[in-house]
């Protein structure tokens, strides 16, 4: 894989411009990584939208079952994946029929065939990378 979907100017944009990350995988658990990583980004300016199969609003913020059901799904900036590697590709192909604009793949979550046909479909990807800890080096 290399550095591939790890290119630092990627990284940075999607930091930095984005306005909106879909969170899929987040639930009502504030145990769970993805809790802490949308609750990161909220605090510095993004606005979430939880996707996980209970619905359920968190943080403040409506959920929403499937990314399909995320009204005006084509103004979603970012899809973060906080599936198991397993289910990653399901999620990507999710991510491009909304029309997201980028898909970022957590630590441990790799699924290099869904992260080329992300870019192929001309999304922005983000691969193996924390965005605290990315966010982190870059403020």
């Amino acid at each position: 894989m290399g550095d591939v979907y790890a290119d630092p100017d990627v990284i940075s944009r999607l930091l930095d411009e984005s306005r909106t990350w879909a969170f899929v995988g987040l639930g009502d658990n504030p145990g769970r990584e993805v809790h802490n990583q949308a609750r990161l980004l909220q605090r510095r300016g993004k606005r979430i939208i939880p996707v996980h199969p209970s619905g359920k609003s968190v943080l403040g913020e409506r959920g929403y079952v499937s990314l399909a059901d995320v009204p005006d799904g084509s103004e979603v900036d970012v899809v973060g994946v906080y599936r198991r590697a397993e289910h990653a590709g399901a999620v990507v192909d999710e991510a491009i029929a909304a029309g997201a604009k980028a898909v970022w793949m957590p630590l441990d979550v790799v699924d290099e065939a869904a992260a080329r046909r992300a870019k192929d479909a001309g999304l922005d990807v983000v691969m193996d990378r924390c965005p605290a800890v990315e966010w982190s080096r870059r403020h």
